[in-house]
């Protein structure tokens, strides 16, 4: 390698650590700790094809660090994405079945299930952060931008077609908004997603302290019905202290006084809850949201992206 490549690669490959440790040069690309990526699949089944201009690559037509820079920012979006895919339905259906007004109580299983979601999102969203900040690092560097396109300082050839038509920087940094993007809206996605969670989050809340009031005012009411009855349980204590009258003769006294006592202690009961429902007005439901799993499908936009950075590439080309 000559001494500009030499000082390319000190310079990029920092870079692109941050994911994967990889060297790329204007002749071959070497993944270094694949084995601890889980990346077999990827490396032997699509990234020879991508290499060689078969796969589905914007870059095919320019040299192949290009193809090779690309390989690997597909490959983590794909990563990044597919994980959002795996935890978008699963928040979802734990948040309807938390929120479900019906339930009296949390179920301490869904609960977890959701922790442990929350969590795997808290990573997804640093893992995108970080894969945005390694872009935008590139893309704020013009002189990086030049660093990268290594054939363009190797072969004289692509060097002058390089200044006279195509500009490989102005490509590359196509291709790294591209990728940009990308990462820009999984994060959006990601970010619903979070405040869903927090917003499901007083929902449930919501909804325990509803059911809780109503608890509490069923026992207000039953303690009232029991304050009724006892009150005029006593006519009967009276009667049963063997104190003789001439009520315990008439063999309708027992019938009157049993009345008496179920009457008046059904209106003081009636009176009783009158009091309460002036003042302790029940309140109305929470008013829940409609967890719609549409709204957060998660599209792949991938062919119009790459619909665009193709007529951007066509632009530059023309002129």
């Amino acid at each position: 390698a000559t001494e500009a490549s030499q000082a390319t690669l000190a310079s990029v490959v920092p870079v692109f650590a941050v994911f994967l440790k990889a060297v790329v040069t204007p002749e071959f690309l070497l993944i270094l700790d694949y084995r601890s990526l889980n990346m077999e699949h990827w490396l032997f089944q699509e990234l020879a094809s991508q290499l060689s201009g078969e796969g589905q690559l914007v870059t095919y037509s320019l040299p192949f660090e290009f193809r090779a820079i690309e390989a690997i920012l597909q490959y983590w979006i794909s990563n990044l994405q597919g994980r959002l895919n795996v935890l978008q339905p699963q928040i979802i259906e734990t948040l309807e079945a938390l929120v479900d007004p019906k339930l009296l109580s949390v179920d301490r299983s869904k609960l977890h299930i959701l922790l442990q979601n929350g969590k795997s999102l808290s990573e997804l969203e640093t893992d995108l952060k970080v894969f945005k900040e390694t872009i935008l690092e590139i893309l704020d560097e013009e002189e990086l931008i030049e660093e990268l396109c290594l054939t363009k300082w190797t072969d004289p050839q692509v060097f002058e077609e390089s200044m006279s038509g195509i500009d490989h920087a102005e490509e590359m940094e196509l291709l790294l908004e591209n990728y940009y993007r990308q990462a820009e809206d999984l994060a959006n996605e990601a970010r619903e997603l979070r405040v869903l969670i927090d917003d499901s989050e007083s929902i449930i809340f919501i909804n325990l302290d509803s059911h809780r009031n109503v608890m509490m005012r069923l026992n207000l009411q039953l303690t009232m019905g029991t304050f009724s009855l006892s009150l005029f349980g006593l006519i009967g204590v009276a009667f049963g202290m063997n104190l003789e009258s001439s009520f315990e003769e008439d063999h309708r006294a027992f019938w009157l006084v049993t009345g008496i006592m179920f009457l008046g202690s059904g209106l003081i009961w009636r009176r009783l809850l009158s009091f309460l429902g002036r003042h302790l007005e029940p309140s109305l439901p929470p008013q829940l949201f409609n967890l719609d799993r549409t709204a957060f499908t998660i599209e792949v936009k991938n062919d119009l992206k790459t619909e665009a950075f193709m007529s951007s590439r066509s632009t530059l080309t023309n002129r």
